[in-house]
């Protein structure tokens, strides 16, 4: 059993709030959306689940509706941000609020106490986050569970500080646009006529496929899939969640890069537990990325979008396919002026306010 200690961090600094409360002794530390607590209101696109650390990890976890990837070094929290911590159960609560009250500036009767029944925090959470799907056969499944839909094309994949599970809108949105497209992907080169008379055409550049894995593909059933030797560059990986897709989806080379240092290791961990580390590469420098690029999946926010346009013209090859996410929908028009110099983009979905576009390369 622990005690539980919370308060609205209001103007108070998140990182004076942090270590006034390990210096009071605290165990564990979790940072909630004071307007959308997950555990008492989940949220549409956040897991509905509370985030502690492990009482011996002094890690803050972070429950509630989504915060973007922040930079390195950035310490991003909610408009309105709620600091739970545990103490052990024997501990003065009352004492411990005045001093929390004193050393930053709090009322000590704001604070709230209640009883923690001890749980396995590590996997508590975990819990409640389930499999999703994206479009027909994609899948996103946490590790502790299976996916047995007929067909599925499975990534596993547990949430963690990376960014990207896909229960953000932007990210569901890529995921299903690469599930769109696998299945426009189906035909083989002697399909090209009727192809063009289908208008699909368009993305007989992604059936660059090597013959001789053909058989293999087949009896793996990856035949429906991206084709295999599609050069894929995922900018901005994150969890790398867009990437393990394409590669799952038939993709033969797939490129992660992010400015986070944590999310290339995330981005390794999980291409390692997918057993994708030959087809997933993760490069430390954005130099490294190869060029002639077939497709560039970017789910970012829409300033780096607007300002990485040339960059990522410079990695695609004509006809290569760019496929931009992380910007709202008021802002679809800024993007696509930015890219028009080198790209014909335009939605191809929206949700939640948030908003993709896809398009070829001039």
């Amino acid at each position: 059993m622990y005690l539980e200690l919370s308060f609205d961090l209001g103007a108070v600094d998140s990182q004076a709030a942090e270590g006034a409360c390990w210096a009071c002794g605290a165990s564990a530390l979790t940072f909630v959306d004071a307007r959308d607590d997950a555990v008492n209101h989940p949220t549409k696109s956040g897991p509905t689940c509370e985030a502690n650390s492990s009482p011996f990890d002094k890690t803050p976890y972070f429950v509630g509706t989504p915060v973007l990837e922040p930079a390195p070094g950035e310490f991003r929290l909610w408009p309105r941000t709620r600091l739970r911590c545990l103490f052990a159960r024997e501990c003065d609560a009352p004492a411990i609020a005045r001093a929390l009250g004193a050393a930053l500036g709090l009322d000590p009767m704001s604070i709230e106490v209640r009883a923690v029944a001890d749980r396995v925090w590590e996997r508590e959470w975990l819990e409640h986050f389930h499999p999703m799907r994206f479009g027909h056969r994609l899948w996103i499944c946490p590790r502790h569970e299976r996916v047995s839909a007929p067909g599925a094309v499975v990534v596993a994949l547990d949430p963690g500080l990376a960014f990207g599970t896909g229960t953000h809108p932007s990210t569901a949105l890529c995921l299903t646009w690469l599930d769109a497209h696998a299945h426009l992907l189906r035909a083989s080169a002697e399909h090209s006529v009727e192809k063009q008379a289908l208008g699909l055409d368009a993305h007989a550049h992604l059936l660059r496929a090597s013959a001789e894995h053909s058989v293999e593909r087949q009896a793996l059933g990856l035949d429906a899939h991206l084709a295999v030797g599609a050069r894929v560059i995922d900018y901005g990986c994150g969890s790398g969640v867009l990437a393990l897709a394409a590669a799952k989806l038939g993709a033969g080379e797939v490129h992660c890069f992010d400015i986070d240092p944590q999310a290339l290791c995330a981005a390794r961990e999980n291409a390692a537990a997918n057993g994708l580390t030959r087809e997933v590469q993760v490069h430390e420098h954005a130099g490294t990325l190869p060029p002639a690029a077939d497709v560039v999946l970017a789910n970012i926010l829409s300033g780096p979008l607007c300002a990485l346009a040339p960059r990522f013209a410079s990695l695609l090859r004509p006809g290569g396919e760019i496929v931009l996410a992380g910007l709202m929908q008021h802002e679809v028009e800024d993007v696509t002026g930015a890219y028009a110099p080198w790209f014909d983009v335009a939605p191809f979905g929206e949700s939640d306010g948030w908003a993709g576009l896809a398009g070829r390369r001039h």
